[in-house]
C-alpha cells in the first residue's frame, strides 16, 4: 500500500459511511529505489479517483512508471509539484476515504451494496463530496501545484523525454515539449532548448541509459554482496514442447502466435506453485511468501538498459493469456507506459537470453526476492534418446536462489518439476 492514514475517521451524520484522510506517498518501485521525481499529476483537487486508478507519473532512475492509487476517494491536496524529487515514503497527495464500519481504517473499495451518496461530515465537506479546504495557505499551495482545468490537458499524456527543470519551464511558459528538439541525452529536452536564462541552467543530465545501468550496478553489487546465493543448472529437452507449440501456431495470425518465451513462463508458474520456498522475499530476517505467483520479466530496453515488471498472478493464466500478458508487457516497457503495481510486485524473477544470447545465464538475484530462474539461447544440440543420439532442440535452465530460505535438494526438486512440466506442453 502506498498510503497511511493520518487522521482520526470523522463522525458523521445520520448513517453515512465514516471517512478519514490518508497519505499517497512516494511508493517503492523496486528496491533499488530511493527517490523519484513527479513527472506530471493526472488528477485535480477534487476529483473522485478508484483504487488502481492512475493518478501521477513518477520518474525513476530505470523508466517513467504510470503510479495508481491504492484507494477509493477524493482527491484532497497535492503536496509535491511536478519537476521536484522525493525520498520513497514521502506523502505527494491526501485523500478523504470511507473507512470500515468500525472506523479501523479505509475500507479500500466500494461498498457491496454500489458506491453511496456522500453526505456532509463535520469537518466542512459539502453534500457533493468535493473537499472544503479552510486553510487559505494550503489552498493558495494546492492550487499552484494542481494541473489546469481537464478541459484544457489533452487526452494524450506528454511523454516527451525532458529533464525536470524543462518541465517546469515548459509548464510556466506553456509551452509543448513534443514541439522542442532536444539537446539533452537520448534527444531529451533540457532548460537551455526552452530559451531559458542564465538562472535557468541546469548541470548536465547524465545519459538515461547510463543512469540505468549505475543503478542496476549498485543493486546487484548489494544483492551479490548480502545474500548468500547457490546455483543449479539443468539442460531440458525442449523438442517435444516446441514441436507441439509449432502445431498450436499453424493456423493462427502472426500478432496470435505464441512463443517459446510464454511456453518457458508457464513452465516457471506451474513450477514455482510446487516449490513456494522460492516465490517470495527475505525482509526483516525470515522469509516471507508471495502473496500470489507474481513473474518479474527482465525486458532490455531498446535505449539501452534492463527493467523487470511483473505478470500478476501468472500461475492463472493459460498458455494464450500469459501470452497476451508478456506482449503487452514488452511494448508498454519500450513506450515508457509501465504501471507502478508491475514495478513492485514481483515475487520471482525470469531472465531469458533468447536466439541470440549466450547458452547459459548465472544470473543476480533482485533483492529482497529469493530466487531468479534463466535461461540460455534454445540450440539444436546431439541428445541420446533410447539407443540413438539424435538432434534435439535444447535450452540449459539455471536457479540462482537464496541459501537463507531454500538449499540445493529444494532448488534441484524446482528445476526436476520445471523439466517435467515443459515435457507436457499441452497441460499447461
Amino acid at each position: 500500500m502506498s498510503q497511511r492514514s493520518v487522521s482520526a475517521p470523522a463522525s458523521v451524520a445520520g448513517t453515512a459511511a465514516p471517512t478519514t484522510v490518508v497519505d499517497f506517498v512516494m511508493p517503492s518501485l523496486g528496491a533499488d529505489m530511493e527517490e523519484g521525481a513527479v513527472t506530471e499529476w493526472l488528477v485535480s483537487v477534487g476529483d473522485r479517483v478508484a483504487r488502481g486508478d492512475i493518478v501521477v507519473i513518477v520518474e525513476t532512475e530505470k523508466a517513467d512508471i504510470d503510479v495508481e492509487v491504492w484507494n477509493d476517494g477524493v482527491i484532497v491536496e497535492l503536496l509535491v509539484e511536478p519537476g521536484r524529487s522525493v525520498a520513497v515514503g514521502t506523502p505527494m497527495a491526501r485523500l478523504r476515504v470511507e473507512v470500515a464500519g468500525d472506523g479501523t481504517g479505509p475500507t479500500g473499495h466500494p461498498s457491496d451494496e454500489g458506491p453511496t451518496a456522500p453526505s456532509p461530515i463535520d469537518d466542512g465537506t459539502p453534500v457533493d463530496g468535493t473537499p472544503l479546504d479552510t486553510d487559505p495557505a494550503r489552498r493558495q499551495r494546492t492550487a499552484a501545484i494542481a494541473p489546469p482545468d481537464r478541459a484544457a490537458v489533452p487526452a494524450r499524456v506528454d511523454r516527451t523525454p525532458a529533464s525536470p527543470l524543462a518541465r517546469r519551464l515548459a509548464a510556466t511558459r506553456g509551452l509543448d515539449l513534443a514541439a522542442v528538439a532536444g539537446s539533452g541525452p537520448g534527444g531529451a529536452v533540457v532548460a537551455r532548448d526552452l530559451g531559458g536564462e542564465p538562472a535557468d541552467r541546469e548541470p548536465p543530465t547524465p545519459d538515461p541509459s547510463e543512469r540505468m545501468r549505475r543503478a542496476i550496478a549498485d543493486l546487484m553489487s548489494r544483492a551479490n554482496r548480502d545474500i548468500p546465493h547457490y546455483h543449479l543448472a539443468e539442460t531440458i529437452d525442449l523438442e517435444p514442447s516446441l514441436a507441439w507449440l509449432e502445431r498450436v501456431n499453424v493456423d493462427r495470425p502472426l500478432r496470435q502466435r505464441i512463443l517459446p518465451a510464454a511456453l518457458l513462463l508457464r513452465g516457471v508458474a506451474a513450477a514455482l506453485a510446487a516449490n513456494p520456498e522460492l516465490n517470495g522475499f527475505w525482509v526483516g530476517g525470515r522469509f516471507r511468501p508471495g502473496d500470489g505467483i507474481h513473474l518479474g520479466v527482465a525486458i532490455a530496453l531498446r535505449g539501452g538498459g534492463l527493467v523487470a515488471p511483473a505478470i500478476r498472478d501468472a500461475d492463472r493464466l493459460d498458455l494464450v493469456e500469459t501470452m497476451s500478458a508478456l506482449r503487452q508487457l514488452v511494448e508498454r516497457a519500450r513506450a515508457g507506459r509501465l504501471r507502478g503495481s508491475e514495478m513492485s510486485s514481483a515475487t520471482a524473477t525470469v531472465t531469458n537470453l533468447g536466439d541470440h544470447g549466450a547458452e547459459v545465464v548465472n544470473g543476480v538475484i533482485h533483492p529482497p526476492q529469493v530466487a531468479l530462474i534463466g535461461f540460455g539461447r534454445i540450440e539444436t544440440r546431439p541428445a541420446v534418446v533410447g539407443d540413438e543420439v539424435v538432434p534435439r532442440r535444447l535450452v540449459i535452465a539455471t536457479l540462482a536462489a537464496d541459501h537463507r530460505a531454500s538449499d540445493g535438494q529444494r532448488g534441484s526438486r524446482f528445476l526436476n518439476d520445471l523439466r517435467r512440466h515443459l515435457s507436457r506442453p499441452e497441460e499447461l
